[in-house]
């Protein structure tokens, strides 16, 4: 009977156990689906094969901007859960009527099926760094990458030293970018390098290998004497209301050292330093010898004073014990000690 009874209460612990998992056995991932303007999807599945999205550079999210998410199938009342890093989620992409600009959307978003079973929602991205979304839907995540293209030269960018040698060769590098501060590839940057009354146009293309993206460097050799002015300029994007001003022009100025020039002065300087100090050397030691020779007056001073002291005291003592002699001689009862 015991036996029977622990049987019935081991079926019914399995029975309970099946009960309470089989809702999670049973949930429904559904189908995700990725697309672009309408089309599937190049990639998105790896991170070596992200899918390319070019940045929103018209500050509007449109459907060539977005990855398109769609999961279908799940259990009705699912929440489908995205979360994106390097890329925004929005809820739905730009109309005339509701405009999705690049500052839109957030880097996570729930949708709730309700009483349906699918759930769309849009990423996009204004970085050229591979982004992610991970998608959470009945227990299941999926992560897909992204990765944004850059958009139109929209500002460029100048280096050069602040100075160099007269002769030698400087060494000045344009970079551009698109609107969101990506570097831009394969954009042309002219330069304008005046001096002493000349001026040199190159056109510079900046760089596509990825160590040197969006940048392109240029030698100039500096003259004998005043300054060099570089100018870079280039066509750049419209401005676009909510995005960065362009930048077409920027300038920089390497101004040119006489070294030979610039030794021959700090020599001078030196010479006046090291004449300086051996007249400061001059005035010490002219300062102790007449010290020196104080001191020597001085001792010789006191030399002479104790001398004479000296002197004085013994002839006192002879004139003091010579009459003392005579003293005690005649009033041999009232003798006087003599000093010593």
């Amino acid at each position: 009977m015991n036996s029977f009874k622990k049987v019935s209460l081991i079926i019914a612990a399995a029975l309970t156990s099946t009960m309470l998992v089989s809702p999670a056995a049973n949930a429904n991932a559904g189908t995700v689906t990725l697309t672009v303007a309408g089309s599937a999807a190049t990639g998105g599945t790896a991170v070596g094969t992200p899918v390319a999205l070019p940045v929103p550079a018209d500050n509007s999210i449109d459907a060539a901007d977005a990855l398109k998410i769609a999961v279908t199938s799940v259990d009705t009342g699912t929440v489908v859960t995205a979360v994106a890093t390097n890329a925004t989620i929005v809820s739905a992409l730009a109309t005339s009527a509701a405009p999705v600009t690049a500052s839109s959307g957030s880097s996570t978003l729930s949708v709730s099926t309700g009483t349906g079973n699918s759930a769309d929602f849009y990423v996009y991205t204004k970085s050229t760094a591979v982004g992610t979304v991970a998608v959470t839907r009945a227990g299941t995540t999926t992560v897909y990458y992204v990765q944004g293209t850059a958009g139109a030269l929209n500002s460029i960018a100048i280096t050069a030293p602040a100075s160099g040698a007269a002769g030698t060769i400087a060494t000045l590098k344009v970079t551009g970018y698109d609107v969101f501060g990506n570097v831009k590839g394969g954009a042309t940057i002219n330069t304008l390098v005046s001096s002493n009354g000349a001026a040199t146009a190159t056109a510079l293309t900046t760089d596509t290998a990825v160590a040197t993206l969006g940048t392109k460097e240029q030698t100039v050799t500096l003259p004998a004497s005043g300054s060099v002015v570089i100018t870079a300029y280039a066509t750049v994007a419209t401005a676009v209301t909510g995005l960065t001003a362009p930048i077409g022009s920027v300038v920089a100025t390497v101004a040119v050292r006489d070294l030979a020039g610039e030794l021959a002065a700090k020599n001078a300087e030196l010479a006046v330093a090291n004449a300086a100090l051996a007249a400061e050397k001059a005035g010490r030691a002219a300062d102790k010898a007449a010290s020196d020779s104080a001191i020597a007056t001085a001792k010789a001073a006191t030399v002479t004073a104790q001398a004479a002291a000296d002197l004085a005291k013994a002839t006192y003592k002879a004139e003091y014990n010579a009459l003392a002699t005579k003293w005690n001689k005649k009033f041999p009862k009232l003798k006087v000690a003599l000093k010593k």
